[in-house]
C-alpha cells in the first residue's frame, strides 16, 4: 500500500502537530515496513527529528514555480505528484487535505486535533478563525474518513461541522519513545547542573499562553514551599506571569526553560515530583501522556478531554480554583503512598497509548478505504 502524508509539520514544527505527525509516520513504518510512505513537504526542512527509513520518501515541489509558491502547491498542485506516485490513501495530519483528491479517485483521511478556534474564538484573530474554519470544514466534509484524537474532539466535529458520527474514528495519540526510556542518575544530575534548577520541583510543560493557564500554578506555588519549573515557548501571556512573579517576590522560586531536546524533556519529567497541567481546553493533552510514561503523578483539569488522557488515577481540579490546586499538590507531597499508587496505576493506564495499538488502528482505517 502507498500512503501519502501532508508532511509540512513533520519537517517544520517542533511541538504538538509536528510530534503527532512524526510519531505516526515512524510507528507505521516500524510495524508496516512493506508499505511505502510519501511525505509531501512544501519547502526544505528545518526540523530533523524524523529519521527516514527505506520505506519513507520525502517529496518536495518539482518545479521552480511551485518551490516559490509552496503554500499554494500544498493545497492544490501537490495533487499531480500524488497521482504520479500512485498513492492509494492520502492522510492530512493536521486538519487539511489538498483539493481534488475525490475527483481523482484517491481515498483520503484527515486528522483533526481540536476545534479550539471555535470554542475559544477570542484566542485567535478574525482572519485566522476564518481560514481555520474553511480548511477544517472542507477536509471534514470531503475526506473519506476523519480521525479525531479524542472523544471530545469527535463531539466538537459533529457539533460545529455537522459531520455524520459514523464517518469519524477516535484514535488516541501516543508519544515519542524517548519518554518511555529511564534516564540514568548521571543524566539527571547533568541536567540539574546544566540548567541550575533545584533537585525537587513541580513541573508544567507547554507553550506559555493564556489557554495553558500556567499563572494558576504560579499562584498556587506562592503558598507552597516547593519551586516550579515551566518548560515552553513564551508568548505575550508570559508578561502576566512575570509581573505576578515580580510583584510577589517569587524570582527564586519559578524557573523557565525553553528549547530543550526531547531527551532533556524526558529527563525533566522524570525528575519532577508532580506534573501539573491546568489547561482550559485541549484536543487531547499529550504532555499528560508523557508524564504518565515518565512515572510522574499528574494533576490536571477536571472538564473536557483531560480525564481521557489522565485516566482514573490522576487528580482533577478546577483550573482556576487555586485552593483546590494547592490541596491536590500538598496531598501528593505529603503522602508517599498516594503518590506511588498514582504512579503505578497511571503507568498501567497509559499502556493503551503504545505504538503498536495506534499503528494497528490507523492501518485498519487505511485498509478499510
Amino acid at each position: 500500500m502507498k500512503i501519502g502524508f501532508d508532511a509540512k509539520r513533520v519537517f517544520h514544527n517542533t511541538t504538538g502537530l509536528g510530534n503527532y505527525s512524526r510519531d505516526l509516520i515512524r510507528i507505521l513504518a516500524k510495524f508496516y515496513p512493506k508499505s511505502t510512505y510519501y511525505l509531501y513537504n512544501p519547502k526544505p526542512k528545518k526540523v530533523y527529528r524524523l529519521e527516514l527509513t527505506q520505506s519513507m520518501h520525502e517529496v518536495l515541489p518539482n518545479t521552480k514555480f511551485w518551490k516559490k509558491y509552496s503554500s499554494l502547491w500544498r493545497q492544490t498542485a501537490v495533487l499531480k505528484q500524488i497521482k504520479s506516485d500512485g498513492v492509494d490513501v492520502f492522510h492530512g495530519l493536521s486538519g487539511e487535505i489538498p483539493r481534488g483528491l475525490t475527483k481523482n479517485k484517491i481515498k483520503s483521511v484527515v486528522t483533526i486535533h481540536d476545534l479550539i478556534f471555535m470554542r475559544y474564538p477570542k484566542l485567535y484573530s478574525f482572519f485566522d478563525r476564518k481560514i481555520h474554519f474553511k480548511k477544517f470544514k472542507y477536509a471534514a466534509k470531503n475526506a473519506n474518513k476523519v480521525i479525531a484524537i479524542s472523544e471530545q474532539t469527535k463531539k466538537d466535529i459533529i457539533t460545529f461541522f455537522k459531520i455524520d458520527p459514523s464517518k469519524i474514528e477516535v484514535v488516541y495519540q501516543g508519544c515519542n519513545n524517548v519518554f518511555k526510556e529511564e534516564r540514568s542518575v548521571i543524566e539527571k544530575k547533568e541536567f540539574l547542573d546544566k540548567y541550575k534548577i533545584p533537585d525537587t520541583f513541580l513541573l508544567n510543560v507547554g507553550t506559555i499562553e493564556e489557554r495553558k493557564n500556567a499563572l494558576s500554578i504560579v499562584k498556587a506555588v506562592k503558598e507552597i514551599d516547593i519551586p516550579l519549573v515551566i518548560v515552553g515557548r513564551k508568548t505575550k501571556y508570559y508578561t502576566q506571569i512575570e509581573n505576578y512573579i515580580q510583584k510577589n517576590n517569587l524570582e527564586n522560586k519559578i524557573y523557565f526553560l525553553e528549547g530543550l531536546t526531547l531527551k532533556e524533556l524526558s529527563t525533566v519529567y522524570q525528575l519532577a515530583e508532580v506534573f501539573i497541567y491546568p489547561s482550559i481546553f485541549e484536543g487531547f493533552g499529550i504532555p499528560i501522556i508523557e508524564a504518565l510514561f515518565s512515572k510522574t503523578p499528574v494533576i490536571t483539569s477536571k472538564e473536557g478531554v483531560f480525564p481521557e488522557a489522565g485516566g482514573p488515577n490522576s487528580l482533577y481540579v478546577d483550573p482556576y480554583n487555586i485552593k483546590e490546586m494547592i490541596e491536590a499538590i500538598e496531598l501528593l507531597l505529603k503522602s508517599k503512598n498516594k503518590k506511588e499508587e498514582m504512579v503505578n496505576k497511571g503507568f498501567d493506564f497509559v499502556q493503551q497509548f503504545n505504538d503498536e495499538i495506534i499503528a494497528k488502528k490507523i492501518k485498519a482505517i487505511y485498509k478499510e478505504l
